[in-house]
Formats: C-alpha cells, sequence, structure tokens
C-alpha cells in the first residue's frame, strides 16, 4: 500500500522559509517519479514542482520558480520542497504525489497545511 506522509507545514510571515518533508513507503520509492502539488482554498490543485528519479530532472512551477528547490533521498525514501521568501499566495495545503504519466498527479498524501501570514 502506498503511503506518503507530509510534514513541516505551518504558519509563516511572509518573507520567510519553510521545508516540507514527505515520508514515502509501501513502493520502490527510487523507481518513481516524485512532486509536490498544492491547493488553496476554492481553487484547483496547482503543481508547484516535480523531480526525477535521480535529481537530473526537475520542474518549477512559474509562481515558485527561484524560490523553490525540490529534492530527494532514495536511501531514505524521503522527498523535501524548500520554499523560499514565502508570500501569502503560497497559504495552500501541499501534497506529496507519485507523478504518473503526462505529468499527471498520482496517489498523494493527507497533505500538510501551509499559511503565510503577518
Amino acid at each position: 500500500e502506498v503511503q506518503l506522509v507530509e510534514s513541516g507545514g505551518g504558519l509563516v510571515q511572509p518573507g520567510d522559509s519553510l521545508r516540507l518533508s514527505c515520508a514515502a513507503s509501501g513502493f520502490p520509492f527510487y523507481k518513481e517519479a516524485m512532486g509536490w502539488v498544492r491547493q488553496a482554498p476554492g481553487k484547483e490543485f496547482e503543481w508547484v514542482s516535480r523531480i526525477g528519479t535521480s535529481d537530473t530532472y526537475t520542474y518549477y512551477a512559474d509562481s515558485v520558480k527561484g524560490r523553490a528547490t525540490i529534492s530527494r533521498n532514495n536511501a531514505q525514501n524521503q522527498l523535501y520542497l524548500q520554499l523560499g521568501s514565502a508570500q501569502p499566495e503560497d497559504t495552500a495545503t501541499y501534497y506529496c504525489t507519485i507523478v504518473r504519466p503526462n505529468a499527471n498527479m498520482g496517489e498523494r498524501g493527507q497533505g500538510t497545511q501551509v499559511t503565510v501570514s503577518s
């Protein structure tokens, strides 16, 4: 059974940095492209970032480009997202997800809430 457990969310002030983590289990993590999506209240899911099976391929949404770094540790089955210069527009629930063909969202975790507010 695929399990993805996100952590690291919370309340941060504008301009602060945050680091999200995702612990994966139940599948061969090193074989899967992974990513982060987010959903703000009343809005659709939005891809934030994706990473290939190693760190040779990465994708960032324009909204976070230059502020975000996605990484993974295949030995520990962990996925990370470092987000700097947080903005109120980053407020959303962030989900760790397996990337399926055509950049479709696969299984995802329960999410971690990020609120950017002063």
